[in-house]
């Protein structure tokens, strides 16, 4: 090899560099990584519960809930425990699909878990109405495949699969109670060698009725010649997470809190990932519920005492420990750049950014993005039949909250052809069971902008129209701006994309089922009234 090829190569090296450096994204509203060796939790402030994580050779994977939003199974990538970016769904449709294309709020993608298994990587993920699925790549950037389902049942959620030194592939479960009619129970089940199989009736090996009330969420590994559970127990708002041991894979099983609130805010840190570092160290990450927020990811140090983990600071030394707010960075193989999952868009490609999800099984006709166009543009797609709400609408575009306090500001031009304008709307959606939007419609009188709310949206509730403003031009910036700690928020508008005017009354976000609140796009219409209208989204960004 010569001097020049080398000098082409050294060059070309350089500019994929830079590409790649370039695709990073910080975000303006949330990073946990402080920039002198030290992060803050939540490391993701968003609604990834449930994380699962691992890690492979020098890089950590992370998947977690998605419910019925779709694409589901996120991937995040990271190589330092801290700064994750999410480069992935795992899941395209949800089965069985004739259920799943309309929204089965808090259904779909329970607690999931990540494996890397003979050089492949498996997600097991629990519908709680049909069984324990699995699906797998040899790229976690890449295709997946379609689900396959490994243990059918009712009621059956929270896999965790283990491979022992022996070959011998197991399946621990929990049991949902609504669907179950049993709960607080692990179960431990035979795979296959090949690990897309149960193959035994199942053993119990914990019972919580006594002690832990809504155990589930068991994570298998072994260390030290122990078997070990981490599940957490004591539900999702209030609970705390324990260790089960044993030398024996069905038990008995001692058990240890090994973390709980303590003296924090850090209501109920429990269920998550245990992950070993190329250094040696030991970390978890768990959730933490926020309401509104939904369940965003902490980090926490572990320590090893007597061959029990201990999560967290210790301030008493009893061996349970609670949630540091601020820490040292896990040791990194090298330095790892600051980065965030995406929230803004500019719809500058061929398709939404990673962080947008439907609200049901996505079909094409909802959207399109052509190349070189620069905006996406949503169609006025109608609602089903009876819907009296956003509720059981599925093409509603959305993404998570990405911070306690943050601006959302969309710059849209809505336009409704042929002059059937009855009912066909698009809007800034702050989307739960309690919601509001902006929108911009057209009626007799001409375009106008509204302000909507509805209270109890799964139960059917109608709109309710707060504040409504005429407009010569359907071309505007609408905003959501919110606020800490409370997740109240209020919406304002502009023609020039400079001058902000407040439209409407504040509102207080309030989750959906089992998830948080969501934000994002919608374009809508009657069921009853003529196709013929679209909203253009030039550019959705989000800012302090």
């Amino acid at each position: 090899m010569n001097k020049v090829t080398i000098t082409i190569l050294s060059i070309l090296c350089i500019l994929s560099a830079a590409a790649t450096h370039a695709q990073e994204y910080v975000s303006k509203v949330w990073v946990a990584d402080q920039g002198n060796g030290y992060y803050k939790n939540p490391i993701l402030h968003a609604d990834y519960s449930d994380p699962d994580v691992i890690r492979v050779g020098d890089d950590y994977y992370m998947t977690a809930s998605s419910f019925n939003c779709m694409p589901g199974l996120p991937i995040l990538h990271s190589k330092d425990l801290v700064n994750w970016k999410l480069i992935n769904h795992a899941l395209t449709r949800q089965l069985p699909v004739a259920i799943y294309d309309q929204p089965q709020h808090g259904n779909g993608v329970w607690a999931p878990a990540f494996q890397y298994h003979n050089n492949e990587f498996y997600i097991y993920y629990p519908d709680p109405d049909y069984g324990i699925y699995r699906i797998t790549a040899k790229d976690p950037a890449g295709k997946w495949s379609e689900p396959e389902l490994v243990l059918p049942g009712k009621g059956i959620i929270d896999p965790s699969a283990f491979w022992d030194d022996d070959g011998k592939a197991y399946l621990a479960v929990a049991w949902a109670g609504s669907r179950a009619g049993v709960n607080s129970l692990l179960t431990v089940y035979r795979l296959n060698p090949e690990g897309n199989k149960v193959i035994d009736e199942g053993r119990h090996v914990y019972d919580g009725h006594n002690l832990d009330h809504t155990v589930e969420g068991p994570k298998f590994f072994k260390r030290n010649g122990y078997y070990y559970l981490l599940p957490p127990a004591g539900g999702v708002t209030a609970g705390w997470q324990l260790a089960l041991r044993s030398r024996d894979i069905y038990g008995p099983y001692e058990r240890k809190v090994v973390m709980d609130q303590g003296s924090t805010a850090i209501n109920g840190p429990h269920q998550g990932a245990m992950i070993q570092t190329p250094a040696g160290e030991s970390w978890f990450i768990h959730f933490q519920d926020k309401a509104a927020y939904g369940r965003v990811v902490h980090l926490q140090p572990v320590t090893w005492k007597d061959n029990w983990p201990v999560i967290g600071n210790d301030p008493d030394g009893d061996g349970k420990g609670e949630p540091v707010l601020l820490h040292k960075k896990p040791a990194a193989a090298k330095t790892a750049a600051i980065q965030t999952p995406a929230e803004s868009d500019e719809f500058n490609d061929t398709r939404p950014g990673l962080q947008w999800q439907w609200h049901a099984n996505p079909q094409i006709r909802w959207s399109a993005m052509l190349l070189n166009t620069g905006f996406l543009r949503l169609f006025a797609f109608p609602a089903p039949a009876a819907a009296k709400n956003l509720w059981p609408v599925p093409n509603l575009l959305l993404q998570k909250l990405p911070a306690p306090a943050f601006t959302a500001t969309v710059k849209m031009k809505f336009t409704v052809e042929w002059e059937v304008w009855q009912t066909k709307k698009a809007g800034l959606l702050v989307m739960g069971n309690d919601y509001a939007y902006l929108s911009i419609s057209k009626d007799e009188k001409g375009y106008k902008l509204s302000q909507v709310l509805c209270k109890n949206a799964g139960e059917g509730t109608s709109e309710t129209i707060v504040a409504e403003k005429l407009i010569d031009n359907p071309e505007l910036c609408l905003r959501v701006t919110m606020t800490a700690p409370d997740a109240a928020y209020s919406f304002s508008f502009s023609e020039d994309g400079q001058h902000f005017q407040p439209i409407g009354i504040p509102c207080k976000a309030q989750p959906d089922k089992w998830i948080g609140a969501k934000l994002g796009l919608f374009c809508t219409a009657d069921p009853s009234v003529r196709i013929g209208g679209y909203a253009d989204i030039d550019w959705f960004r989000i800012e302090k």
